[in-house]
């Protein structure tokens, strides 16, 4: 398997990571992935593409929900769920990703798989708010003959776990380019420190944007590493899932992800017209019960002019970068429909 840039001796900022240095160091998340890289006919058809899902934890996310947020850096995007997310503060189903003709498979996917966990949805409580983050696949992948199915969402909601996420060519990123290169899935964490209290700040992105032109490959030791790619993503974009157990409320939370956009612009990317740039981020520190007969509830958050905060913006920073460049580093050449082809960015 292909390193991670850290062990290339490509170190991003000043925090340290943790143990696993990917998304799931934040306790609790779990992730999963499907990968479809099969022929689909006789006439150049390829399923190059899949589906990730993110667990915010491991329990009933509709009957216990996290506080959420989410930020749109370009607009360029087909997610479902954002709105909600904005206006009430919570995430209640697993967060997907998958390509763009395969929101609507895999929405129905998640909701069957939440439905049938919750029987009261719909019936005797409200609807459910399910969140689909995508990225356009189809330069490696036959999107028009959309080969994700919904039991692929399901599947790839029951293979979640808290293990070190596999990064690169799988999942949602199978079909994914960066920069001209094979991009995907990539995965960082930072832990910041205030006297006795760690936190912990866990990204993972799923990348689809950019030429080879725009990276600022020269401040990764890698500006002689191989010619420029003439690839670029179609419509490129970019998702970005950043999860924290710092205690923070979901307006404190909107604030640390829009600093995501930090980390994605010190690659080379300028947020291009139609690119989706978009940040869901999500604290497992508050579990919101679905039911409760409490007229006020009462939740702790940290304090807005405390010195953690800012170590907080630098952290979702700093794990947003190396998260994308180890979606590179993590990646392998690949073959996809009609015989495209998107060769490994190698790093020397």
């Amino acid at each position: 398997m292909p390193s991670k840039v850290r062990e290339m001796g490509v170190v991003i900022g000043t925090l340290a990571t943790g143990e696993k240095n990917c998304i799931t160091d934040v306790a609790g998340v779990c992730v999963g992935h499907v990968t479809l890289d099969e022929k689909i006919n006789r006439d150049g058809a390829y399923a190059c593409t899949g589906v990730t899902a993110i667990l915010p934890h491991g329990g009933n996310l509709f009957q216990q929900k996290v506080t959420a947020a989410s930020y749109v850096i370009n607009g360029f995007g087909k997610t479902t769920g954002l709105v909600q997310i904005n206006e009430l503060g919570v995430i209640e189903s697993p967060i997907m990703l998958t390509n763009t003709f395969g929101v609507p498979a895999v929405a129905q996917g998640t909701l069957q798989y939440m439905l049938d966990a919750n029987s009261e949805i719909g019936h005797s409580t409200g609807t459910i708010n399910i969140v689909v983050g995508e990225c356009n696949d189809s330069f490696l992948n036959s999107i028009r003959e959309c080969p994700i199915t919904p039991e692929h969402a399901v599947e790839a909601i029951r293979k979640a776990s808290n293990e070190t996420v596999d990064e690169g060519a799988v999942g949602a990123g199978k079909g994914m380019m960066c920069f001209g290169y094979k991009g995907g899935i990539g995965s960082s964490s930072r832990i910041v420190t205030h006297e006795s209290s760690n936190y912990t700040i866990g990204c993972m992105v799923l990348s689809n944007f950019g030429q080879s032109s725009e990276f600022l490959a020269h401040q990764y030791f890698t500006a002689n590493a191989q010619k420029e790619s003439t690839l670029s993503p179609t419509d490129g974009s970019i998702i970005i899932v950043l999860a924290t157990d710092a205690p923070l409320s979901s307006r404190q939370l909107k604030r640390v992800i829009k600093r995501c956009g930090v980390g994605l612009g010190r690659t080379g990317s300028h947020f291009s017209h139609g690119s989706g740039d978009i940040v869901i981020g999500f604290t497992t520190a508050h579990h919101i019960a679905h039911k409760s007969d409490q007229l006020v509830e009462t939740r702790t958050h940290l304090r807005e002019e405390h010195p953690i905060m800012n170590q907080l913006f630098a952290a979702a920073a700093e794990a947003t970068e190396e998260a994308i460049l180890n979606s590179l580093s993590q990646a392998k050449t690949t073959i996809g429909r009609n015989g495209h082809k998107v060769e490994a960015y190698t790093f020397l």
